[in-house]
């Protein structure tokens, strides 16, 4: 009989006066249900018929009964319905019914009865609509808290939101409790208000309590909900972590500071004024992108990382745009005062190579103790250009290579921080990108931390017309990362979310996102005027109090610090500020290199220079070789059954290594393998690269039985080998070429490769090509050696898969056109390649691949290298490299000269054509055809760029009688020639014009029709091997 009356005694509403001891037991850890207790309201000798023997049989009628009322006899169904209802002793059970006239004056009165107890329909509909008001509050209750410091405005741009008192009268709420529960308040008013509502497992608002009255469960929920912090959350569907978010949020009492902690805060908010408050007295003309508005900013970051240190992280790096940065460099990386300060000085010389950036671009690199925890901390500022967001993937790039390197598999070591601004947030598509990538297996890093600096403002642009979505960190739901809106006026509340933001990370390894809404108490710099735009929002901004000031009262009037401390710490901050602004004087040179966000320790000398300048050879013995090629045409583990199709791959690679030969998926398979087997880290990344675009490569073999089961022979090559990491990229370009980037940035031993679908395709990363990896070391003096493999060829199939555009990278190299090099200074190539920006080669051998892979390297400095490579050379037939070419002693061929019968007779040549990757096998084919290989001599430039001045001169000069051209498939106004032309006539002096076999101009950079294409091609080797096709121009 257990069952009975359980459901009543659970549900009936208690009143204020009555005691509540019953639901009073401290509340379990883990998660609630209703338990079923013996719970009698009458003793059971008031119901002359329960016995020991009979309880059994009255519990199973009553499991019948809640099935099914019908079920059981009419005597039953009114017993059981008056003792759920509630029927004092004896009353509830009614003798069946006779035929009597008395008989059915008693129904009558059974009926009644029945009528006059409580309703349980009742009971049940208000706790659920109490459960119903909790979980609005906890959906919705961000909307209405009081986010803003200004007062102006809250998420939907409406009115303010009201204020909550400690007595809650439920018609002040009636319009509010409207709005969070969308449209009513689900049957309750104000006579329920004093009534105590049992608690779902779905709150901790009750603390050790289990039931609460009405009026106080509003109370708390407004406290929790609705007050300086707005938390987003019951969107994410995993119940353990809404209830962990719950928990620290929803428990009374748990945002409590000691005295200790709000004096450091206090200390925090001091340095984080009165540096902007110093940089404005000493430069108040100058742009610094100061952080006045948001100063709790310092504290908030200090916040994260020391609770990210007591967790176990001795890593943090953190990307950021340009706002506050030099408060952060300043007071959170703890870069020293001067070197900030002198760069002010407009006569500061220069000292580095490069042209150097900003100073609120720059990065930093610094090692310290963690005074809170009295741990080591490395923090690292990635250096950024002004494209908001866009250092955000390098930062996870970054991140996640020092995470591999020091086997931080879970995140616990190494931890990103990223900074954003609100428009920024949710205007750049990189962030979505960024976003996606968090929980990638090859790309997380086990959760970042992200700070909004949300100003309500982007530049001069209101929220209203900056994004569509009602907060600006609304991207961060796809991933179910909560989201923390705080008031950036209440310091304390901050100190909390950024608590609870560090313990989330620490305990789930998921992203989230802290959105501290602030003001800018400038324009969008320290020049710029706000008031034509925003006239009314800086008015209220002219009125406000700073938040040190706001704070420094609030813990003087609590008798946390008194007045002349307050003080005391101020003025010690501003000595420290002047020490540092007169030792700023004596600087006198900018060392550029003292900003490097990721030093490479022990591969420069200490001094910043090669050791070397000089590279080894790239080839290796025949055995290395064989080795590798016997790997890469087998499945090196036991029952794993593969394709059909690529049995015969793998067939045909065994008779290419069997024939002492390599194709281009086994060149660059032997050189991934050889430079695993030196301890070199080799990671490829990009869209289908596990495959290959062109299905060539196969790194990754799928067994055609057990799902998921994989092998990657290219980890079974040594038994103590560097490990490979092959990995196909969502479907995001920016984004994971800025990882790639990030990820190179953090070693100079690992080679980092990422390959574009189609080359065609790189331009959606960029940003990224233009802003960090062409210019990256001339600003910032940051080497890296990222290779960006980009399928290039006129191939006919159409103008998004043909072109990588070849002239917008030669564009952007460093060398001069007009100059001609000292051709006799030592190692001449390998200076060229140190003074470069970048490399770009457009390899037509396998082995060529091969080398310039292994010299990406072994040279003794890193570059950029850009690599266009082919598509149907991966199988044409002449495209092959013999075992000869890739031996010790052979090099990289910067170009590859003519050596066939034109070659035996050079004063015999008419013509000697110049050309590069692809277009050569057309043009030998097309030659063979005419039977011209002693009349036109081909010469393949297989490095653009440095432009290989020395080797080429040598080329002009062998044939002296030959007049030169420039032969290429792409369009006369792409491609290389705009590029070569001039560096090739200043290489002879200009003695002669160097001619174009080529395509016209055009605004596309292929043709879509198949017939128009194969007709383009035809013309331009006409006019290649059409020795009066230039004289109608001499």
């Amino acid at each position: 009989m257990f069952h009975l009356r359980t459901c009543a005694a659970k549900l009936r509403p208690l009143t204020a006066s009555q005691t509540v001891k019953t639901f009073s037991q401290n509340k379990p850890a883990a998660i609630r249900t209703f338990q079923q207790i013996r719970c009698y309201s009458a003793p059971v000798a008031a119901e002359p018929f329960l016995s020991g023997t009979s309880s059994n049989y009255v519990e199973e009628m009553y499991c019948a009964w809640l099935e099914n009322p019908k079920s059981v006899h009419k005597s039953w169904d009114i017993f059981f319905r008056n003792t759920n209802a509630g029927a004092p002793p004896g009353t509830a059970y009614q003798s069946p019914l006779s035929l009597s006239r008395s008989s059915l004056a008693t129904v009558a009165h059974a009926q009644s009865l029945v009528e006059a107890q409580p309703n349980v329909d009742k009971l049940v509909e208000d706790h659920l609509a109490v459960q119903s008001l909790i979980r609005a509050y906890q959906v919705r209750g961000h909307h209405i808290a009081k986010l803003d410091p200004l007062g102006i405005s809250c998420v939907n741009f409406d009115d303010a939101p009201v204020t909550v008192s400690s007595n809650v009268d439920l018609a002040v709420f009636k319009e509010r409790l409207g709005m969070l529960t969308v449209g009513g308040f689900y049957g309750l008013d104000e006579s329920d208000l004093d009534k105590v509502f049992h608690l779902p497992t779905t709150t901790f608002i009750g603390g050790q309590e289990s039931a609460l009255p009405l009026r106080e469960i509003i109370r708390r929920l407004e406290m929790a909900y609705c007050q300086h912090i707005g938390v987003e959350f019951m969107f994410i569907n995993d119940l353990e972590q809404c209830q962990w978010i719950r928990q620290k949020f929803e428990t009374p009492g748990i945002m409590q500071f000691t005295n200790e902690e709000k004096r450091t805060l206090l200390a925090r908010l001091v340095r984080s004024t009165r540096f902007e408050d110093f940089l404005q007295r000493k430069w108040s003309s100058e742009k610094r992108f100061g952080l006045e508005g948001c100063e709790v900013l310092i504290p908030a970051l200090k916040t994260i990382i020391d609770k990210s240190s007591e967790n176990g992280v001795d890593y943090v790096i953190m990307g950021m745009p340009h706002r506050g940065r030099l408060n952060v460099l300043a007071n959170v990386i703890r870069k020293e005062l001067e070197q900030i300060f002198c760069q002010f000085d407009s006569k500061l010389e220069a000292a580095d190579e490069g042209s150097g950036d900003m100073k609120y671009h720059l990065g930093m690199y610094h090692r310290r103790i963690n005074r809170v925890t009295d741990r080591n901390i490395t923090l690292s500022l990635v250096a950024n250009p002004s494209h908001l967001e866009a250092a955000d993937p390098v930062v996870m790039g970054k991140t996640k290579a020092e995470q591999f390197y020091c086997g931080d598999t879970e995140g616990k070591k190494v931890m990103s921080i990223l900074l954003h601004g609100d428009a920024a947030f949710a205007g750049q598509g990189i962030v979505y990108e960024t976003f996606h990538l968090s929980d990638l297996p090859s790309y997380t890093t086990h959760g970042t931390v992200h700070v909004v600096v949300n100003n309500q403002i982007g530049f001069t642009t209101d929220p209203r017309m900056a994004r569509s979505s009602p907060y600006p960190t609304d991207v961060a739901r796809v991933v179910n990362a909560p989201i923390f809106h705080v008031n950036s006026d209440d310091p304390e509340a901050v100190m909390y979310v950024c608590k609870v933001a560090a313990e989330w990370r620490s305990t789930f390894h998921k992203d989230v996102v802290v959105d501290l809404v602030c003001y800018r108490r400038n324009g969008h710099n320290e020049m710029d005027e706000p008031m034509f735009t925003q006239p009314l929002m800086y008015k209220q901004i002219r009125k406000q109090k700073p938040v040190l000031q706001k704070y420094a009262e609030l813990l003087v009037s609590q008798g946390v610090v008194n007045q002349p401390e307050y003080e005391e710490e101020i003025s010690k901050y501003d000595k420290i500020c002047e020490e540092a602004f007169t030792r700023s004087k004596d600087e006198k040179i900018l060392h550029i290199k003292h900003w490097l966000d990721s030093p490479w320790p022990g591969f420069f000398t200490l001094d910043g220079q090669p050791r070397s300048m000089s590279c080894p050879s790239t080839g290796l013995e025949e055995d290395v070789l064989a080795h590798i090629g016997n790997v890469a045409s087998s499945v090196p583990v036991e029952n794993f059954t593969i394709h059909g199709g690529l049995s015969r791959i793998l067939k045909t690679r065994k008779e290419l290594v069997t024939n002492r030969t390599v194709d281009w998926a086994l060149a660059e398979y032997m050189a991934f393998g050889s430079l695993l087997k030196e301890g070199i880290h080799v990671r490829l990344s990009g869209q289908d690269v596990e495959r290959g675009t062109f299905s060539h490569r196969h790194h990754v073999l799928h067994d055609q039985n057990v799902d998921k089961k994989t092998c990657i022979p290219m980890n079974h090559l040594w038994p103590n080998q560097a490990p490979y990491t092959v990995c196909n990229s969502s479907l995001s370009e920016y984004g994971v070429l800025g990882f790639e980037l990030g990820f190179a940035m953090a070693s100079p031993n690992a080679l980092v490769l990422w390959e574009a679908q189609f080359g065609d395709f790189n331009n959606m990363a960029q940003c990224i090509i233009d802003q960090f990896i062409c210019p990256g070391q001339a600003k910032w003096v940051r080497q890296n050696g990222i290779v960006l493999l980009l399928p290039h060829g006129m191939e006919g199939m159409g103008p998004e898969h043909s072109s990588a555009r070849p002239e917008r990278f030669l564009q952007m190299c460093n060398d001069d056109p007009d100059v001609l090099p000292d051709l006799q200074e030592n190692n001449f190539d390998i200076n060229q390649l140190y003074d470069c920006n970048w490399i770009v080669v457009n390899c037509s051998t396998p082995g060529n691949f091969f080398h310039v892979l292994r010299r990406q390297i072994l040279l003794p400095f890193r570059k950029p290298l850009i690599v266009f490579t082919p598509k149907s050379l991966l199988r044409h037939p002449e495209a092959r490299t013999s075992f000869d070419e890739m031996l010790p002693g052979t090099h990289f061929h910067r170009v590859i000269p003519e050596d066939g019968p034109a070659a035996q007779d050079p004063n015999n040549v008419k013509r000697l054509l110049f050309c590069t990757g692809k277009v050569y096998y057309d043009l030998t084919r097309e030659r063979k055809a005419r039977g011209m290989t002693e009349q036109v001599a081909i010469t393949r430039i297989e490095q653009l760029s440095p432009f290989p001045f020395d080797l080429l001169l040598k080329e002009a000069q062998k044939y002296p009688n030959a007049e030169l051209a420039w032969c290429q498939e792409e369009h006369k106004n792409q491609g290389y020639y705009d590029y070569v032309k001039p560096r090739l006539r200043t290489t002879i002096d200009r003695a002669k014009p160097v001619w174009y076999a080529g395509r016209d101009p055009a605004a596309a950079p292929a043709t879509g029709n198949k017939k128009t294409h194969l007709t383009e091609l035809q013309r331009f080797l006409d006019t290649a091997f059409d020795l009066d096709a230039f004289k109608k121009f001499s």
